[in-house]
């Protein structure tokens, strides 16, 4: 039987779960594994954005060559995240010591603006044009409308979102450099609606576009395939991760009950892709139908199996699903005679 033959896009390890370990092995992990390359994470020594000038680079480029590895994407999801939140102590957690720095929110947004734009120049000297991330947002409290939001309320909060992300956009542009939006719950875009109010927020920007990650649209229940259709010219990375939805009542629903991830009372939990509710073959195929040569990204999340176990098992499962587009229509063969 002849080999099936599949896409050429680059699969990806994204390395923000792995940023307890050094780099250097987690370039080893995946490249025993077989990856093509990484999404870096600006997290552990991963990469460390105020001393990452182009020396500092060219040794991280080094570093994954020796491993036959390319680097395809920066992500600094953290630090994005607290240029449009109200900051509070739970930020202190995720942010470097010198963005954090006195704890005062405004300062706090200030710096974090900043470092997203030195982000920008690190995906430069890296060789890379695409940066992804969240935004935070200032009006995520308001989701659920009680007591009843004014309209207005949220219109306050897509300006607030214009106002601190297009002076980084600008800069993103003059650099070459594309940010790329995970849209999630707790951003300004958390599904379809919003994610269009948010490009129409900017101007539809051309700087700003979307990290599609198919786990935070189920468990939603916002239709994935769509947004890749409706969005194709501004999906700039794919992350693959998958989420398993319980088909029983159980006893916390869709806002988790304030459980961590993986606990069994749970109504969904992130699990290793091909083992969850996502349908990859249909998102393979709006990728197709809409020309996406981009790095399919395995964001590994799954509280319930071993990360190696789960890596590779996500690698191999992407590599056997992402088959190529039909060359030929498939009744063509018919009038041949």
């Amino acid at each position: 039987m002849d080999k099936i033959e599949t896409m050429s896009r680059p699969i990806t390890l994204f390395t923000g779960q792995w940023a307890d370990l050094p780099l250097e092995e987690v370039c080893t992990i995946a490249s025993k594994i077989g990856y093509n390359g990484l999404e870096i994470a600006c997290s552990g020594d991963h990469i460390d954005v105020s001393k990452a000038d182009k020396f500092y680079c060219d040794q991280k480029l080094e570093q994954l060559t020796k491993h036959n590895l390319k680097v395809f994407a920066i992500s600094n999801h953290l630090v994005g995240q607290a240029v449009c939140d109200n900051i509070d102590l739970r930020h202190k957690a995720i942010l470097p010591e010198y963005v954090w720095g006195n704890g005062n929110p405004a300062d706090v947004q200030k710096r974090a603006a900043d470092e997203m734009i030195k982000t920008a120049q690190v995906a430069k000297n890296m060789g890379v044009d695409i940066v992804t991330g969240f935004t935070g947002s200032s009006i995520w409290n308001l989701i659920y409308s009680f007591p009843p939001t004014p309209p207005e309320m949220i219109e306050e909060g897509f300006a607030n979102f214009v106002q601190r992300w297009i002076p980084i956009l600008d800069e993103y542009q003059k650099l070459g450099i594309k940010f790329a939006l995970e849209v999630h719950p707790t951003e300004i875009a958390f599904d379809t609606v919003t994610a269009e109010r948010a490009l129409k927020a900017i101007n539809y920007h051309p700087a700003f576009g979307f990290n599609f990650d198919p786990s935070h649209f189920c468990y939603q229940g916002v239709d994935y395939v769509e947004f890749i259709d409706t969005f194709a010219d501004r999906i700039f990375n794919v992350h693959v991760k998958d989420v398993e939805i319980q088909d029983k009542q159980t006893q916390a629903g869709t806002f988790g009950g304030y459980l961590e991830f993986g606990d069994y009372r749970r109504k969904w939990n992130f699990c290793s892709p091909g083992r969850g509710k996502v349908n990859f073959e249909n998102i393979i195929r709006s990728l197709n139908r809409n020309n996406y040569s981009g790095p399919l990204s395995v964001e590994w999340e799954d509280a319930g199996m071993d990360r190696i176990h789960g890596a590779t098992e996500a690698f191999h499962f992407i590599k056997d699903m992402d088959f190529k587009p039909s060359e030929i229509a498939f009744d063509a063969a018919f009038s041949i005679k």
